[in-house]
C-alpha cells in the first residue's frame, strides 16, 4: 500500500498530458458549442457547404505551438453567404480555409481581429481565405473587409478580390493603445482587381488613419502582389510610423504608395509595373526620416500625385493629420524607367508652402518616355541634395539644368528587370539580386485570379435573332453573359423596358447594300442596366418614334437601385434618331451610385434628340464622386440635339481620384445644345473634369462649350476645333486663383482664328 500511494504522489508531480480536441461541426449551433469549448490545441473543422447569414466569432487563449485553430473540412469548400463575417479575440487563434462570397458583412468589416473593444486579438493568423466581391449593394456605403487590431497578428496568403463600396480593404487600425506599434505582418496575400470607385475611400492598405498618425505601427508589409487595384490615388495609405513596405509587386495599378502620415517608414526593393496603363504610379514621400531604397519602376504613365517619384511640398508647421514637410528623406538606388514623371515639390501652393529639407536623392537611374517633362520641378529643390543619379532620357525641368541626359545599354537580367551593361554603373538603380513575387507564390492555389479579358464576346456564343415583336426581349432574357446576338435586317419592335444584368452584345448584321437592323422601343426605356451590366452596340439603328411621353425618358438608363459593379458602354456604327417625345429625351442616362469605367462612341450617327446624348451628371453633392472615368466620343455626327452631347459632373475638393477623362475628337455638331431645358445652356459640358481633350470637332449653329475647373490640376486642351455660327467656349476656374488652365489653340470661330 505504501509503495502504491508512493507511486501516484510521483504521477501527480508532472503534468499529464490531454490530447487536444477536434470538433466537427455541421452547421451554426453546433459551432456555437465547439467555440465555447475550444481550448489551447483544439480544432474546430466546418462541414463542406454554404454557411449563410453566418456572424461568426472565435475567441480564446491558445499557446504559442498550441493556437485554437478553426479551418474548413476542405479548403475552398466551407462557403459564407448571405450576411456574414468573421470576428476573432483572444490569443493564437488561427482561421483558415474560407471563402466569403455572394453577400456582404452586416457589421464595419468581414473580417475583423477582434470580438469588442475589450476582447482584440493578439498572436493570431489568418490564412488561406478568400473575400471575392463580398461588397455592400449600395457602392457609396463604407466598410473594411479586414481590420487588424490588438499584436502580433498575420495575414498571409489570402485573396482579397473585387471590393466595389467605399472603405478600405484592408486597414491596420491604432485606435487603441495596445493596437500601436503592434508588429503585424502582411505578407504574400493577393490583393486582386478593385475598380475605380469614383470617389475618396478606395484604397486597398491602410495602416493607421490621420487621426492617430503621431504614433508608430511597426507593420510590416512583404511580397504581397497588388493587381489592377484602382480604386482611388493611393493604393497603399501608410498614416502612421515605423512601417517597413519590402519586395512587393505592383502590377498595372493606379495609383502608388504614399506615405502619408507618420515618419520613419521603410520602402525596399518593391517592383511596380505598369505596363504603360493610365495614372500608374510609384511612390509618394511626405513627412520626415522616410527612406525609399532599392526600388523598380517600368512602364509608369501617371504624373503629379501619381508618379513614379513625388517628393511633396508640406505645410509648414502642419498638424500630423495634414501634410508634414518633407525632411531627411533618402531615395535611393531605384530605378525609373519608361516612366512619364518624377515630381519634386509636388503639390506648391499657397497652403503648401514648406519645401523639402535635409533630402538625397542619389544613384537613382531614370529614363522617361519622349512625352512631357520628365523631371519636373514645382518647387525650390535647395533642401535635397542630387548625386549620382543616371538619366537616359526625357526632359528635365529647366531647374535640373546641370544634370547631363545621356543614353546607355541596359539588358533584362534573368529577373526580368532591367539593368545597365556597364559594370561602372552596379551601384545605379535597383540591386540585381531582386526577385519579383510571382502569382503562384500569394494568395491560395484553390481559387483562380481574375483574368484580363475584356466583358465582350467572351463566351464565344453568338445567337441569330430573327425580326418581329419581342424576339429581341426573348434573346436577351435567353443569352448568357458574353453573349453576341446577331440581329439580321428589318425592325425589331420592343414593348417593354429590357433589364439587363449580364455583359452582352447586340449586333447587326453588316452586308454591303443590304437593310439594316432597327430597332424601335415603345416604352420610356429600351434597356435598364442593372448588376453586372456591360453593354455593346455595334451596326444598328434605334429609333424612338414608338416611345410614349414619360418622365426620364431616356433609350438606356440605370436602375434606380446602386450598382455594385462598374460598368462599360460601347457604341460603334450606331445610329439613333426620333428621341423627340418630350423636351428631355436622353441617349445614356447614368443615375446616382452607378459609374461607369468607359463610355465609348464611335462612327456613329444621333439625330433629332430632344435631351442629352450621355447624361453623367447625377452625384451633384459635391464629394468627389462621379458617374463616368472615361468617356470618348469619336468620328460621329450629332444633328439637332437639344441637350449637350455630354454632360459630365465632377464635384467637391477630394483630390482621391483621378477621373473624369473626357476625349471629344474628330465629330461633327450641328444645332447642339440650344433647347429651352438645356440647363447647362452648352453643347458639351464638363464640370470638374480632371483630363478633358476637344479636337478637331465641327460646332455649327450650337450652343458653346462649358468648361468648369475645381479641384486639382486639370489638364484641358481644345485645338483644332471649328466654330460656325457658335459662340466661344466658355471657361471657369472656381478654386484656381488665375486665368482658365485651358489650352485653347488652332481654332477657328467663323474661318477666322481665335485663341
Amino acid at each position: 500500500m505504501a509503495r502504491l500511494i508512493a507511486f501516484l504522489a510521483l504521477l501527480c508531480a508532472f503534468p499529464v498530458q490531454v490530447s487536444a480536441e477536434r470538433y466537427f461541426v455541421a452547421d451554426q449551433a453546433e459551432y456555437a458549442a465547439a467555440a465555447k469549448q475550444a481550448e489551447a490545441g483544439d480544432q474546430i473543422v466546418l462541414a463542406n457547404g454554404e454557411w449563410r447569414n453566418f456572424e461568426m466569432v472565435i475567441t480564446g487563449e491558445g499557446e504559442a505551438g498550441k493556437p485554437i485553430t478553426v479551418t474548413s473540412e476542405e479548403a475552398g469548400k466551407v462557403i459564407l453567404t448571405g450576411q456574414s463575417s468573421l470576428r476573432i479575440g483572444g490569443e493564437y487563434i488561427v482561421v483558415s480555409g474560407l471563402v466569403f462570397r455572394d453577400g456582404y458583412s452586416p457589421r464595419g468589416e468581414v473580417i475583423s481581429f477582434r470580438r469588442s473593444k475589450k476582447d482584440q486579438a493578439h498572436n493570431s493568423r489568418v490564412t488561406q481565405t478568400v473575400i471575392d466581391s463580398f461588397s455592400k449593394p449600395d457602392r457609396y456605403e463604407s466598410d473594411y473587409w479586414v481590420g487588424v487590431y490588438g499584436k502580433n497578428n498575420r495575414f498571409d496568403h489570402n485573396h482579397l478580390v473585387g471590393k466595389t463600396n467605399k472603405g478600405v480593404t484592408f486597414a491596420v487600425r491604432l485606435d487603441s493603445e495596445e493596437s500601436r506599434e503592434n508588429n503585424h505582418r502582411i505578407d504574400h496575400n493577393y490583393f486582386g482587381p478593385r475598380p475605380v470607385l469614383g470617389s475618396n475611400g478606395g484604397e486597398t492598405l491602410r495602416v493607421g488613419t490621420s487621426h492617430y498618425a503621431q504614433f508608430n505601427s511597426n507593420t510590416l508589409v512583404e511580397n504581397n502582389v497588388f493587381d489592377r487595384t484602382d480604386g482611388e490615388v493611393e493604393i497603399i495609405s501608410s498614416k502612421s510610423g515605423g512601417n517597413i513596405f519590402r519586395g512587393n509587386l505592383f502590377l498595372r495599378s493606379r495609383g502608388t504608395l504614399t506615405l502619408r502620415h507618420g515618419d520613419g517608414n521603410l520602402v525596399e526593393r518593391n517592383i511596380f509595373m505598369g505596363h504603360g496603363k493610365d495614372y500608374t504610379g510609384g511612390v509618394r514621400v511626405i513627412n520626415r526620416d522616410q527612406i525609399i531604397r532599392d526600388n523598380y519602376m517600368e512602364g509608369m504613365r501617371g504624373t503629379a500625385f501619381s508618379s513614379a517619384i513625388a517628393v511633396m511640398n508640406g505645410v509648414p508647421n502642419s498638424p500630423a493629420n495634414r501634410y508634414v514637410e518633407v525632411e531627411n528623406a533618402q531615395i535611393s538606388r531605384n530605378t525609373v524607367v519608361d516612366s512619364a514623371r518624377i515630381t519634386l515639390g509636388l503639390g506648391a501652393d499657397e497652403e503648401r508652402s514648406a519645401v523639402p529639407t535635409k533630402t538625397t536623392f542619389s544613384n537613382n537611374l531614370l529614363s522617361g518616355t519622349d512625352k512631357g517633362t520628365f523631371i519636373q520641378v514645382d518647387a525650390d529643390i535647395s533642401g535635397v541634395t542630387l548625386s549620382g543619379n543616371r538619366v537616359l532620357a526625357g526632359k528635365l525641368d529647366s531647374a535640373l539644368s546641370l544634370i547631363e541626359v545621356a543614353p546607355i545599354e541596359l539588358e533584362r537580367g534573368e529577373n526580368g528587370l532591367l539593368y545597365p551593361v556597364d559594370p561602372e554603373l552596379a551601384d545605379v538603380g535597383a540591386p540585381r539580386d531582386l526577385q519579383p513575387v510571382t502569382l503562384d507564390q500569394v494568395g491560395v492555389a484553390w481559387y483562380a485570379k481574375p483574368s484580363d479579358d475584356g466583358p465582350f464576346g467572351t463566351s464565344g456564343t453568338v445567337t441569330q435573332v430573327v425580326p418581329g415583336y419581342d424576339t429581341l426581349v426573348t434573346a436577351i432574357a435567353a443569352a448568357n453573359a458574353g453573349d453576341v446576338l446577331m440581329l439580321g435586317a428589318g425592325e425589331y419592335i420592343v414593348e417593354r423596358t429590357i433589364p439587363l444584368d449580364k455583359p452582352l452584345t447586340i449586333k447587326g448584321a453588316v452586308a454591303e447594300g443590304a437593310e439594316v437592323a432597327v430597332i424601335k422601343f415603345a416604352r420610356p426605356s429600351l434597356l435598364e442596366l442593372r448588376e453586372g451590366a456591360d453593354l455593346q452596340l455595334l451596326n444598328l439603328v434605334v429609333d424612338g418614334e414608338l416611345a410614349p411621353d414619360s418622365v426620364g425618358n431616356s433609350m438606356i438608363r440605370t436602375t434606380t437601385f446602386p450598382i455594385q459593379s462598374n460598368m462599360q458602354i460601347e457604341f460603334d456604327g450606331v445610329s439613333v434618331r426620333n428621341l423627340t417625345v418630350n423636351k428631355s429625351f436622353n441617349v445614356l442616362t447614368l443615375g446616382k451610385s452607378s459609374l461607369a469605367d468607359r463610355v465609348s462612341i464611335r462612327n456613329s450617327a444621333f439625330a433629332d434628340i430632344s435631351g442629352a446624348v450621355v447624361a453623367a451628371a447625377a452625384e451633384t453633392e459635391d464629394y468627389g464622386q462621379y458617374n463616368v472615368e472615361y468617356l470618348d466620343i469619336v468620328e460621329s455626327s450629332f444633328a439637332n440635339i437639344g441637350g449637350p452631347i455630354a454632360n459630365i459632373y465632377r464635384g467637391g475638393r477630394d483630390e482621391s481620384t483621378f477621373g473624369p477623362y473626357v476625349n471629344i475628337s474628330g465629330n461633327a455638331l450641328a444645332n447642339v445644345g440650344k433647347a429651352a431645358t438645356n440647363g447647362s445652356g452648352a453643347a458639351i459640358n464638363l464640370h470638374g473634369v480632371q483630363t478633358a481633350k476637344l479636337s478637331r470637332n465641327a460646332l455649327a449653329e450650337s450652343a458653346p462649350l462649358r468648361i468648369v475647373h475645381t479641384v486639382g490640376t486639370p489638364k484641358t486642351s481644345v485645338t483644332d476645333n471649328s466654330f460656325a455660327e457658335t459662340p466661344p467656349p466658355l471657361l471657369e476656374e472656381l478654386i484656381f486663383d488665375g486665368d482658365p488652365r485651358v489650352d485653347m489653340s488652332g481654332n477657328t470661330f467663323d474661318g477666322a482664328p481665335i485663341e
